[in-house]
């Protein structure tokens, strides 16, 4: 009998980039040993129940199908023995979701892709509690009725996500293959993405990089922690750099490596420096500054200024995956937590 198991390795890399687990399913394949040779896209068909024969097929192309640790082809014939990983992702349970009219920033869109630049306050997509008024709602009601070049209906496949609280830039998909083949370049880090971010407290360098598995928290488990045991979690890399500084708090610029779950509000956390706001991660209360009534009152208002965690996602890049040209997006920084910088930044002019 075949073994399934989750492929440590490949889902490591798979989601270094894509901000959640969900989005993907994993599957490790090691070949019985009576196994007669058999291409290994009649093989996967046999064994992943409810998968195309081209969804395999574009997952193979896509480098999304390993054997024995290396990229296989269509025509390979597995054998006894092959360790077989795939990656896949989801499809768009689109019967399950309600088309809901809700306005919505497109930045770009052709047959393939949408660029959407989402507003702090949306979900990304349906879940437990928040079943309606997600973005994935939203573009399946924008999208209803419109087909492709092949003539297939169009719908939203998600290849990453973002928070809740989080505004900025999202890509997705409108069809099976864009999926497939924009998630190999999100399986290699080859997308560009880059986060702004106002935290607390000053750095004494200019620049830095934050590594620390991630993985539920013990005492919480609706946010992340840092464990230092390489078996707890998952490897994550942010790399920051300063772009202004307030004193009290200072606006940053974040690179993620990998994508882990709320990666930058967990590990800004892990080392001091929490997100201005951001409730779940202690950053709303006064953790730099002075005791003075008119400093707690200038950042309360800052707080109800936004009322969230200070965190845009203002560039995307990635490689279209029908016209293979460089795709580059930025976002400028939305209303509020412009008008928090600037706020900030006259208080450090006047003080």
């Amino acid at each position: 009998m075949e073994e399934f198991e989750n492929d440590k390795t490949l889902e490591e890399t798979a989601t270094g980039v894509v901000n959640d687990d969900e989005l993907y399913e994993r599957h490790r394949i090691v070949v019985d040993a009576g196994q007669e040779p058999m291409r290994i896209d009649k093989f996967l068909q046999q064994r992943l129940s409810g998968v195309s024969r081209t969804k395999v097929k574009l997952a193979t192309q896509n480098s999304c199908v390993l054997v024995n640790g290396s990229p296989s082809k269509a025509s390979y014939n597995v054998k006894p023995g092959d360790v077989v990983s795939v990656l896949l992702p989801y499809p768009p349970h689109s019967d399950e979701i309600v088309p809901e009219d809700i306005p919505i920033n497109i930045v770009y869109e052709d047959d393939d892709v949408l660029v959407v630049d989402k507003a702090a306050g949306m979900v990304v997509h349906p879940a437990v509690g928040n079943f309606t008024g997600t973005l994935v709602n939203a573009l399946t009601y924008y999208l209803q009725g419109k087909r492709g070049r092949d003539g297939k209906e169009q719908k939203p496949y998600l290849v990453h996500r973002i928070d809740k609280d989080t505004s900025g830039l999202l890509l997705v998909a409108k069809n099976e293959e864009a999926q497939v083949m924009l998630a190999q370049q999100f399986f290699n880090h080859t997308t560009e993405r880059k986060y702004a971010a106002l935290v607390w407290g000053d750095f004494e360098e200019d620049t830095g990089t934050i590594e620390g598995n991630l993985a539920r928290s013990q005492k919480d488990r609706r946010v992340m922690a840092v464990y230092d045991d390489p078996e707890v979690g998952k490897h994550a890399v942010t790399h920051w750099t300063v772009k202004e500084r307030f004193g009290y708090v200072t606006l940053i610029e974040c690179v993620l490596e990998t994508g882990r779950t709320h990666q930058i509000r967990a590990h800004m956390k892990h080392i001091g420096h929490p997100l201005f706001g951001d409730s779940a991660y202690g950053g709303d209360k006064i953790l730099k500054g002075t005791t003075f009534t008119k400093y707690k009152q200038f950042v309360d208002n800052c707080f109800a200024l936004m009322p969230r965690q200070a965190l845009h996602a203002f560039i995307l890049g990635f490689e279209h995956p029908t016209t293979h040209k460089m795709m580059h997006f930025e976002s400028p920084m939305p209303e509020d937590m412009r008008e928090v910088v600037s706020k900030w930044r006259d208080y450090t002019s006047a003080r």
